[in-house]
């Protein structure tokens, strides 16, 4: 990104005040399920921003941050709660925020400027103030000369850039990111991000506030003036960082590193259970918990490289991560997964394997299949539930249907899907139960 000419309205700076331009109190949303039921997805969502603010929302996929964005644009409405966008209730999309997309949501048919200037005919300007502002907000993202190129004719990152100019073009007071650097390679990521953040604290861009949606908790440690960690089901916020560290910041600062470490540890400590339940060292599982899209080649994968050296069976999870170049989205799921299989503990940042997970590691493919048997059908449920019914069944053999509409009465369709197609993964790999995705058939069958 290029900084523009002193005479440009953006170069006056941002003015630092405790002004609240955005504030939300116990917004809750819901959907409702094909059985009437519903779906909860936020909770008791509490926040603020104020001007000169970048705060962001660090979650998992699942935990609604990207739905709160849509709520904070007026693009839906919460099921309870308030939103005031500088002291006024948000019941449409009100002008002055913006939104940056995690895809580039580009028209093909346009060309650079014409896709930045559609933001700003909605307002009505004169044609010559448009094309001004267009070319300027093209100038200040860095594509000067592209103007007349098509989406086509540009890299992710040049592609992003546009997406920016226009969200930047109707000079908003709130910029809403959803995970915009997310879909660029590591390089591309770090360059627009360095420049997006380079003309933030230099007062370039013509917006007071930011609210940044992302899983990726150094990117929330180098942007954000705080960050608020959201778990999932239903989405909620878990805690509250304050970052002091000025910027520019770098990663291998012991600051920063520290910083990152108990944001790991945020995001891996357990809520305390209700009185009324056992605490217990392991999450429940039963059927009704919906399961990560995991492949066994990572759990594989991670076990190994846990109980190998220099770890030799327990790791910090974020040296771990930064080591398998894996982001939380990646990580998480993994980690969790074994925990849930008992072969390994998250908590404190850290994962720790256990005896039978310190086992696995030693054992050869076939060995490995028969304790991965063993523990998916004892700590699983639902692949338990899906083998105890192949075994009742004369033929041993279930439809696909059998078992969705069992677990839609716990989850949406999507989330159904999900956790069967993860389930039908893991027990072909201990070889329990066998699926025909031509037939959607469960069975006993060794193909």
């Amino acid at each position: 990104m290029r900084t523009p000419s002193v005479n440009s309205v953006w170069a006056e700076g941002r003015t630092m005040d405790t002004t609240a331009l955005l504030a939300i109190q116990g917004i809750r949303k819901s959907f409702r399920k094909p059985d009437g039921g519903e779906l909860l997805v936020l909770d008791g969502i509490d926040l603020t921003l104020k001007e000169g603010e970048i705060v962001g929302l660090l979650g998992r996929s699942g935990s609604g941050k990207s739905t709160l964005l849509r709520l904070i644009a007026g693009l839906s409405r919460p099921a309870a709660g308030s939103i005031t966008y500088l002291g006024n209730a948000v019941t449409a999309p009100p002008p002055g925020i913006a939104m940056v997309f995690q895809s580039f949501a580009l028209f093909p048919w346009l060309t650079v400027l014409e896709n930045v200037q559609l933001g700003l005919e909605a307002l009505r300007l004169p044609p010559e103030e448009i094309r001004r502002r267009a070319i300027e907000a093209i100038d200040l993202i860095g594509l000067d000369g592209f103007e007349s190129a098509y989406p086509r004719e540009l890299s992710g990152g040049m592609r992003q850039r546009v997406g920016f100019a226009r969200a930047l073009v109707v000079h908003p007071n709130i910029l809403l990111m959803d995970e915009p650097f997310s879909a660029l390679d590591v390089l591309t990521a770090e360059t627009l991000r360095t420049d997006f953040l380079d003309l933030w604290s230099e007062g370039q861009l013509p917006i007071k506030g930011v609210l940044l949606v992302t899983h990726n908790i150094e990117e929330a440690a180098l942007m954000c003036d705080r960050i608020l960690v959201f778990g999932s089901n239903p989405g909620r916020i878990l805690q509250e960082i304050n970052v002091e560290l000025p910027h520019p910041r770098a990663r291998l600062d012991p600051a920063f590193r520290d910083l990152v470490e108990r944001i790991y540890v945020e995001m891996t400590t357990k809520t305390a259970a209700p009185a009324d339940r056992r605490a217990e060292r392991f999450p429940g599982t039963g059927i009704g918990t919906i399961l990560p899209p995991v492949s066994t080649s990572l759990l594989s994968g991670l076990l190994e490289a846990v109980a190998a050296p220099p770890y030799e069976g327990k790791a910090d999870l974020p040296i771990i991560a930064a080591t398998l170049q894996m982001e939380i989205d990646d990580l998480f799921p993994v980690a969790e997964t074994l925990q849930m299989l008992r072969f390994a503990e998250v908590a404190g940042g850290d994962i720790r394997l256990t005896a039978e997970g310190l086992q696995f590691a030693d054992l050869d493919i076939d060995q490995r299949k028969r304790l991965f048997a063993r523990h998916l059908l004892n700590y699983v449920a639902l692949a338990g539930h899906i083998r105890c019914i192949l075994d009742e069944r004369p033929e041993h053999r279930a439809p696909w249907s059998r078992f969705a509409n069992e677990l839609e009465d716990h989850m949406s369709p999507g989330a159904a899907e999900q956790t069967l197609r993860a389930v039908i993964d893991l027990g072909r790999y201990a070889e329990v139960f066998a699926y025909d995705d031509h037939t959607h058939i469960f069975s006993l069958d060794d193909p």
